[in-house]
């Protein structure tokens, strides 16, 4: 039998990070890593260096914002970027592996986030940026679905940016219709799971409560005011295969100029 770890981390700028993304590559000895908030066009992305590190990288960048990456020790094929439909910003990456000869297929998922300042005609639900989350959770649906019929084991890692159930926030009544929290965004989110999908973390850990985000503002880390908004979702047959999750978050967010996420962790034996 063989063991493989994946990883998926938002690491909230790739370059500003790295010296605490390959710490934590070295520590924690992912054999997959899904990577969010690149904040890099491909050409700037660290492709030598996480190559010294043991990985192939497969990249789908943008300047300033978004970028998705899949990190391998082995080798990535059949790579699409972005989800079908017009869209130009740089939320989705897919790809294919192969591990003691069965087809791995990963993808790196960005959803937005669907916040920011409203104009003063807007609601929250009415406004552009939220209903273009909402689009986004659509979209992503109707893609996985499709992928859901391949004889493979599926993994699909990011950030959801969506708090799934009251207990994976600190405080779910101060969040309640807000973002991270709306029943609206729940809701899409639930969509995906109704597909079949199984949220790893908490198949293997119903009740415990564990965060993979926290705010840079308030003492959030400090106070441990977060909430668990970073998934991998697996399909049927890579579920039957999870043999430990973990979200590692000491080491990772204590460190200095960490992101504020940290990685979440699923191992598979085939």
């Amino acid at each position: 039998m063989t063991q493989i770890k994946l990883a998926s981390f938002n690491v909230n700028s790739v370059k500003a990070r790295l010296p605490r993304l390959l710490e934590w590559l070295k520590n924690s000895n992912p054999d997959v890593v899904l990577l969010q908030e690149l904040k890099c066009l491909e050409k700037d992305f660290p492709f030598e260096a996480l190559f010294d590190a043991g990985y192939n990288s497969a990249v789908y960048g943008q300047k300033t914002y978004n970028g998705v990456a899949i990190l391998s020790k082995f080798k990535i094929e059949d790579v699409v970027k972005g989800l079908p439909g017009e869209d130009e910003q740089a939320r989705y990456i897919e790809g294919l592996i192969s591990v003691a000869g069965q087809a791995i297929r990963v993808s790196s998922i960005y959803v937005p986030n669907g916040g920011g300042d409203l104009m003063p005609s807007e609601t929250l639900e009415t406004s552009k940026k939220f209903l273009y989350k909402l689009d986004f959770y659509d979209r992503l649906r109707v893609h996985l679905s499709s992928l859901l019929p391949f004889d493979e084991i599926q993994i699909f890692g990011g950030d959801f940016n969506v708090a799934a159930e009251e207990i994976d926030l600190y405080d779910p009544k101060s969040f309640e219709g807000q973002i991270l929290f709306h029943p609206l965004e729940r809701q899409k989110f639930r969509s995906l799971l109704n597909l079949g999908l199984i949220d790893s973390y908490r198949a293997t850990q119903a009740k415990s409560q564990a965060f993979s985000w926290w705010d840079y503002r308030g003492g959030s880390w400090q106070h441990n005011k977060g909430a668990r908004i970073d998934y991998l979702l697996t399909s049927p047959l890579a579920a039957d295969k999870i043999t430990a999750t973990a979200i590692e978050d000491k080491g990772v967010r204590d460190r200095e100029k960490p992101s504020d996420h940290c990685p979440v962790c699923v191992t598979l034996t085939l």
